[in-house]
């Protein structure tokens, strides 16, 4: 390694120097009669040994090179070095006497093969590399953290980064220095203009060695390690060297990782999952066509047998009893399944779905992975590892059950797909009738995912032919029935069930089996549970002050737009119910109007109930389909509209006074979506039933309706 360009001693004073050359002379003619002491506690030490920790002042000693004692002493403990870098203002001198023997010294301790000078400039580096990492990734000041990227930035364009990044990371004493060496070293591989084949490889042998021989390192030094290596990897996997692809040995390496102990195993699968996302990774800075031919040449020769590779120790985890205290073992778990589901997640054909458009995702599966897929093992492992497992690791086991459920229906012949269909939902009926579990918001949350990507890639005719649907239809019914009515746990899941009865109510006109579907007898419940769910939470809200849903207009407007389609399977009990609230309601908030005694949580109350069900006679009348409507249905949107229209009445009698934002919202979004069902240009036919109804019951003349 190259040693910095500085002097070596402060000025402290003739005292003092002479005091660290005496130290120097002693290790020197220890040097030469074959053993070293150490400084601090005397004890010898032999020449080329292993690099360890160093001794403290009477306490235990660790062993150290020659070179390392002649060169590094400690000596910023005992006063000789100022803790500090080079740049913060102070200057390092060497005094003549000084530096002549210090080249004496050098002299003989080079007849055993060690350089003194260079070894003390090393010290001093080490140590401001180190205070570089102090500011870098823990300082609080700002100044000093952007002097510190600057200087980054210098060492990775300085002819001597990799002597340095070596430095940090044998001789590092905190973790960010480790880290700061893997920064660097990442930075110059992935540069446009690569290195030298020979020296790319050098780079990846010497990570593997070094992970290899220090498992325990900080979770996150591993981590941007072996960024390093999948980096060098991927942009090297058509590198040719004596006629081999000299990158592509990185699997057969890995799996010596995994002879060996469980911290080696954890690496070993880390260095997997992350080159298969790096691999997946598009580098916007690269051309794109060279990007898809190393992706789509990993995923033809590399990444089923990864994939295979992982099912297999997940395998070996349930053969033996688990133990669930066992953090390593946890840890290992953990990135085997991350790896699977890598795996699963990889953009197979270069379709870069977008990940907002979560619920229209089809996994497009090689077809050499068939094998796989048709053996009900695999999907019973993964129901297997949910059911086992913590939630922490057991929603991870779901969300690889989430891509299975959404694997191409292409890559099935039609019996094959019905019996995969049938482990699906048999696998859906063990969790919902065992729903412990599900009181994870993780766990909860991925289920709803898995539910919804079952309607996605499967006809309704499909399922009903299932010998379980029956069953299966009653408990995903009780489930969502249950979910709508703890509105306030996990908001953000009840997207996914809200599609899935959206997407199989939409189908049930397509429907040619004659299987029943039963969904004229869950879709009312679902409607009526979102209803009842919506108009309980406004006392709570209210009274306890929490974060009102109505706030949310983006999230409502979502859920309404699904709901509408639900809502018009069985309408007359929708219709009934619906009427039945807004007259209770609408009484309820007259008698408030007229009364002395009324107190504002109480009309605050009777508002937001009113504002949900605009918003739900709104949802319900924008759910009319032209095909599928009739006279008495549309008879039924007249009901509910006058009332509506009679609301508006009442409240515009309150104007200027007073008024109420969210009923007025919820009003525009009623009015919208009437005009989008009855008084859109594009409508093929009209309703007279509707406007008739609508003028007996509200004394409306023609020109207003």
């Amino acid at each position: 390694m190259g040693g910095v360009n500085i002097c070596l001693l402060p000025e402290y004073g003739n005292a003092t120097t002479t005091a660290l050359v005496h130290m120097l002379a002693k290790a020197a003619s220890q040097s030469e009669r074959g053993s070293l002491q150490c400084p601090h506690c005397e004890m010898p030490t032999m020449p080329n040994t292993a690099r360890t920790s160093t001794c403290s002042p009477g306490g235990s000693h660790g062993r150290r090179s020659g070179a390392n004692i002649l060169g590094r002493y400690r000596l910023w403990q005992e006063g000789y070095f100022a803790d500090t870098h080079v740049g913060a203002g102070i200057r390092y001198t060497v005094m003549s006497n000084t530096e002549a023997r210090i080249k004496l010294l050098d002299a003989a301790a080079n007849s055993q093969g060690y350089n003194v000078v260079n070894e003390v400039q090393n010290a001093v580096s080490l140590a401001e590399l180190e205070a570089l990492c102090t500011h870098l990734y823990i300082g609080s000041d700002l100044t000093q953290r952007i002097e510190a990227e600057k200087a980054l930035l210098e060492l990775i364009d300085s002819p001597e980064c990799l002597s340095k990044c070596q430095l940090l990371l044998e001789q590092g004493t905190t973790s960010y220095a480790q880290l700061l060496a893997a920064t660097c070293l990442s930075k110059l591989v992935s540069r446009i203009s690569p290195l030298p084949v020979e020296q790319r490889i050098d780079i990846r042998n010497y990570i593997l060695n070094y992970v290899a021989s220090q498992p325990k390192l900080a979770p996150f030094v591993i981590q941007a390690l072996i960024q390093v290596i999948a980096k060098i990897t991927k942009l090297g996997w058509f590198e040719v060297q004596k006629d081999q692809f000299v990158f592509r040995e990185i699997i057969a390496d890995v799996k010596k990782f995994l002879q060996g102990t469980v911290e080696h195993c954890v690496i070993g699968v880390m260095i997997l999952s992350e080159l298969t996302q790096e691999m997946n990774l598009v580098d916007y800075s690269r051309p794109s066509a060279k990007h898809r031919k190393i992706a789509t040449s990993f995923r033809d020769t590399s990444l089923k047998d990864i994939l295979v590779l992982a099912c297999s120790l997940l395998k070996e985890v349930l053969a033996k009893p688990l133990n669930l205290q066992d953090q390593s073992q946890q840890s290992l778990v953990m990135q085997v399944l991350k790896l699977v589901l890598n795996c699963l997640n990889f953009d197979f054909i270069g379709s870069s779905a977008d990940e907002s458009a979560d619920d229209l995702c089809t996994v497009q599966i090689p077809t050499s992975w068939r094998t796989i897929f048709l053996e009900p093992e695999t999907l019973n492992l993964f129901f297997n590892l949910y059911h086992s497992l913590p939630p922490l690791l057991s929603q991870l086991a779901l969300s690889c059950l989430v891509q299975f459920a959404s694997t191409r229906r292409s890559l099935f012949s039609s019996p094959e797909r019905a019996k995969y269909l049938g482990n699906l939902i048999s696998g859906v009926k063990r969790i919902l009738e065992n729903p412990q579990g599900l009181s994870d918001p993780g766990n909860y949350h991925e289920f709803c995912r898995f539910l919804a990507r079952l309607k996605t890639n499967y006809q309704l005719g499909e399922l009903v032919t299932v010998k379980e649907y029956p069953e299966v239809i009653r408990l995903i019914a009780n489930f969502t029935v249950t979910s709508l009515q703890h509105w306030e746990f996990a908001p953000n899941s009840v997207h996914y069930l809200l599609t899935l009865w959206q997407r199989m109510v939409a189908s049930v006109p397509f429907v040619k089996s004659t299987e029943p579907h039963l969904l004229d007898t869950y879709a009312p419940e679902i409607t009526k549970a979102f209803i009842t769910s919506r108009l309980e939470s406004v006392a709570i809200v209210v009274r306890d002050g929490l974060d009102d849903p109505l706030d949310d207009t983006a999230t409502v407007f979502q859920q309404l737009e699904q709901l509408c389609t639900v809502s018009r399977c069985e309408y007359e009990q929708t219709c009934t119910l619906l009427v039945q609230l807004f007259d209770q309601n609408a009484q309820n908030y007259q008698k408030l109007l007229h009364s002395a005694s009324g107190t504002n949580v109480d009309m605050a109350i009777q508002e937001g109930r009113l504002a949900w069900l605009v918003y739900l006679v709104g949802t319900v009348v924008g759910g009319r389909l032209t095909y599928t409507s009739t006279d008495e249905h549309d008879a039924m949107d007249g009901e509910l509209s006058c009332r509506v229209f009679q609301l508006i009445s009442l409240m515009d009698t309150r104007l200027p006074q007073s008024s109420n934002e969210k009923i007025e919202l919820a009003i525009l979004w009623f009015l919208d979506q009437f005009r989008k069902t009855y008084v859109g240009d594009q409508l093929q036919r009209t309703s007279k039933m509707c406007f008739s109804k609508i003028k007996y019951k509200s004394n409306y003349d023609n020109c207003l309706i």
